[in-house]
Formats: C-alpha cells, sequence, structure tokens
C-alpha cells in the first residue's frame, strides 16, 4: 500500500482516471452498439448517421490513449465494410 504523501496522492488520482476511463469507454462501446444494431436493421442511412457519430467517438478516445489508433481504425474499418455491404 501507499506510504508517502506521493505516493498516497497517485493512488487517489488512479482511482478517479480508471473510473473517467470507465466511463469514456462504455461510451464508445455505446456507439458502436448503435451503428451494429442499424446494421442489424438493415438500415443503411441510420446505420451510416450512428457510423459518423461512433467514428468520432473512437478518434478522440484513441488520441487520449484510451485505446490504441490502430484498434479505432479497425474498427472503423470492419463497419465501414458492413455498412457498404448491405447496399
Amino acid at each position: 500500500m501507499a506510504n508517502s504523501a506521493g505516493s498516497k496522492k497517485r493512488a487517489r488520482q488512479a482511482i478517479k482516471r480508471r473510473a473517467h476511463n470507465g466511463s469514456l469507454r462504455s461510451m464508445v462501446r455505446t456507439y458502436l452498439k448503435k451503428v451494429d444494431a442499424a446494421i442489424e436493421a438493415g438500415n443503411q442511412t441510420e446505420a451510416q448517421a450512428a457510423y459518423a457519430l461512433a467514428t468520432s467517438k473512437l478518434d478522440k478516445a484513441a488520441d487520449k490513449g484510451l485505446y490504441h489508433k490502430n484498434k479505432a481504425a479497425r474498427h472503423k474499418s470492419r463497419l465501414s465494410a458492413k455498412i457498404k455491404a448491405l447496399a
């Protein structure tokens, strides 16, 4: 356990950061699920609108280091391919 004042502060910061990152990660997953739901429904226009929002959220999360940039790119690529397959 943390003993020095500095290490106690770092432990407190880590708890706050983990909670914040968890909420951001949850939000990104929600937007990705909205795209998947629109794809499953076969609604291409709705899927494209949801995809635009999801890519924005994914990119912002990747910029903050929440996701690796390649992981974000992989998600975007796969979703884009699914949406194009609807046509």
